[in-house]
This record gives C-alpha cells, structure tokens and sequence, in this order.
C-alpha cells in the first residue's frame, strides 16, 4: 500500500471544519480535476457512496466510494469501492493552543490531516478507456503525483471555505509511494 498525508493548521472549532468536511459533493469546487460528485444514496453518513467524477488529458474516470466511520467532529473514514484498493481518512484534531504565527484574530486551532492508502498495483486497467499505445502503468506514473497536489489544493479550498479568508496555508506532506 502507498501512502499519502497531507495536514496542515485550521483556525476555525472543529465542528465547522467538520461540516465542510463531511460535504463530499462540495469537493468539486476544490478540484481542478474533480468534475462532479453525485451522492448515489445516503445522507453523508456511515453507508453513503458518491460517484466522484475525474477528467485529466484524455482520460474520464468516475470513483465509486464509500462513507465507512464517522466520528463526529473528528474523522471520516471512506473507501473506494470499485477498480482500485483504496481508502481514506479526515482527522481534526483541536490543539491546546494556538501556534505562535496564528492571525492575530485566531481563538481556536485544529491539526487536520487528509490520509490516502491506495494500491496502485490494484487498479483495473479495464475501468479506464485508455488511448491507443497507452498504457496503465504510464497512466499511473503520472496521476499519482497529481494525487499530492491535489490533496494540497483540495485542503487549501477547503481551509479558505471553513475559514471565510485566503491566505497562505503551510503544508506538512508525507509520502510512500514508489510513483511520488
């Protein structure tokens, strides 16, 4: 299994972050790859799937996942469910206290922590309409770094829509993967 966590410091209660968090379909706004995600059934709850829609190059590709724990406010565990051996985690951890470069108007901070576990060795070269003399393997040599990037730009959206602000937010970004 490959392994990717991206975490950073949101300034915002951990129920809020949690709300944003939880809003699978929202993701789309925070994806420049990420198409669509329609909610196949459920409610956002422990049994809810999404059909998460890519697009890159020549390639379309939609994930079928699953919501599989939740711990309000503190973790949502989800899976892919199809073409791929793949699972997840959201963690909001609140700090004690604030870290010394916090804004000025800070009161609250949380640790939150994006974790991807994939076998890229799982993927169902059959789920994707791959291009003549293309093949999985190159396919892969290139979306799995985009993987980190994404889940840089998918926390950094997401910080800004929790915290109603941009600004610059520090990454610390974790790997194991033979394709990063």
């Amino acid at each position: 299994m490959d392994t990717i966590v991206v975490s950073t410091v949101v300034y915002e209660e951990p129920e809020a972050i949690y709300e944003v968090l939880i809003d699978f379909p929202r993701y789309a706004n925070y994806s420049d790859y990420l198409t669509g995600v329609d909610t196949l059934r459920g409610d956002g709850s422990v049994g809810t799937q999404y059909a998460l829609n890519f697009a890159w190059w020549k390639l379309n590709y939609t994930a079928h996942s699953e919501v599989v724990d939740v711990e309000p406010p503190t973790q949502i565990d989800w899976r892919v469910i199809k073409d791929i051996n793949a699972n997840g985690q959201w963690r909001v951890d609140r700090r004690e206290s604030l870290p010394a470069n916090a804004p000025d108007d800070a009161t609250v901070a949380c640790d939150v922590s994006l974790r991807i576990d994939f076998d890229p060795n799982s993927a169902d070269s059959d789920a994707v309409s791959l291009p003549r003399l293309v093949s999985m393997g190159w396919v892969l040599k290139k979306v799995i770094p985009l993987i980190k990037g994404e889940a840089e730009q998918v926390i950094q959206r997401a910080v800004t829509d929790v915290e109603g602000r941009q600004r610059d937010v520090e990454f610390t970004v974790q790997s194991e993967s033979d394709y990063l």
